[in-house]
């Protein structure tokens, strides 16, 4: 599917993207999402989206720009790029914190498990 050259309305337009970011929003289930995503892009958007998201996450975690070229498949220029959006724009950053809260809330799920286990 392409973008029509044509111009709709601002205000339309303005109403789409409002719903679009509801429906994120409002996922709850990781499946929903895997779903929802699936149904709504095309399996390279999908794949370009999840490897953008690797490299801020490979790049916050602190490997290299070579190691995450490798092993992710990307040009330096990509790598790079990403690398300066994280800077710049708060999207990144908001990724990047749902990330680490579920990373920490999964340690301590393993911890806090452990625990019961060996007091029984």
């Amino acid at each position: 599917m392409q973008i029509s050259r044509r111009k709709i309305n601002k205000n339309l337009e303005s109403q789409f993207f409002k719903l679009l970011y509801q429906v994120v929003a409002d996922i709850r289930r990781l499946q929903e999402a895997e779903t929802v995503l699936k149904d709504l892009l095309k399996n390279t958007e999908l794949k370009m989206i999840a490897r953008r998201l690797a490299i801020a996450y490979w790049l916050d975690k602190g490997h290299s720009y070579q190691d995450i070229k490798k092993n992710l498949a990307v040009s330096s220029a990509t790598v790079s790029k990403i690398a300066e959006q994280i800077k710049k724009k708060k999207g990144f950053e908001i990724a990047l914190e749902k990330i680490k809260a579920d990373e920490w809330a999964g340690r301590w799920a393993k911890k806090i498990t452990k625990t019961f286990k060996k007091k029984k």
